[in-house]
């Protein structure tokens, strides 16, 4: 496994923390080079880091070339910057919904754009996207979220479809709520972190949160040169939540 990813190299944003640092770790772990985009000032332990803002195109554009000339080229690219938001339909304000579609839809969009040129050198080139369950189950009080990781899905078919005559193959992986930084803060705030925390492991049929490394390990997956025929595709990883429905 430490030499699946050798010779390849690697952006992942959002990856000083959470699900991107956990795939960071995992693909460096396994061989490949890697650049972590991120706002954080500081790289995470044996990472390079370059700072950018998914919602400025010009700090994207400054930061991909950066770390395509320090990397000297680009195979891998994990689209994983994102935020959430809580709250059902009424909720949340059309600011509250422009800066989340912002960054959890245009921000992939400008990685990906800023990417493209040398992507399309690779031999080996592939695009995974994070996207979450709640792109294909409804959630309670994740309106905006939902919409958001929607068009993610939808965004890498369309992707998909667009990229494969050129060599890039473009997938997403769909984790169900996970034992993150922002999951953390979420049980932080509630009247009872305790029992909220219950509620959400009870939800997914394994009984427990997902972990960001079993969402890394699925990222690593879908990237691998060893996953060559897979594209289009969106790997669950939510123990089970998506498709099972168990008995009481």
């Amino acid at each position: 496994m430490s030499e699946e990813f050798d010779g390849l190299t690697a952006l992942v944003t959002g990856g000083a923390s959470g699900i991107g640092l956990a795939t960071a770790t995992v693909l460096r772990d396994r061989g490949a080079r890697v650049v972590v985009l991120d706002r954080a000032d500081t790289a995470p332990d044996g990472l390079d880091l370059v700072h950018a803002d998914v919602s400025d195109d010009g700090q994207v554009r400054s930061a991909v070339a950066a770390a395509v000339e320090r990397l000297g080229g680009l195979d891998i690219l994990v689209n994983n910057a994102g935020v959430g938001a809580q709250g059902g339909i009424d909720a949340n304000d059309d600011d509250e919904w422009r800066k989340v579609l912002d960054i959890n839809v245009l921000g992939l969009v400008r990685v990906t754009r800023a990417a493209l040129p040398s992507l399309r050198a690779s031999d080996h080139a592939a695009i995974v996207n994070t996207c979450s369950i709640a792109a294909t189950a409804g959630l309670p009080n994740r309106a905006l979220y939902s919409a958001s990781k929607g068009a993610v899905l939808s965004l890498t078919l369309a992707m998909a479809a667009d990229l494969i005559a050129e060599g890039i193959r473009v997938n997403a992986v769909n984790p169900g709520t996970a034992d993150t930084p922002w999951v953390g803060r979420l049980l932080d705030a509630a009247d009872d972190p305790a029992a909220e925390r219950a509620a959400l492991e009870a939800r997914q049929p394994h009984g427990r949160l997902v972990s960001a490394q079993e969402v890394a390990n699925a990222v690593a997956y879908l990237a691998s040169p060893g996953a060559g025929s897979t594209t289009g595709t969106t790997l669950a990883v939510d123990g089970g939540m998506a498709g099972l429905r168990l008995r009481k």
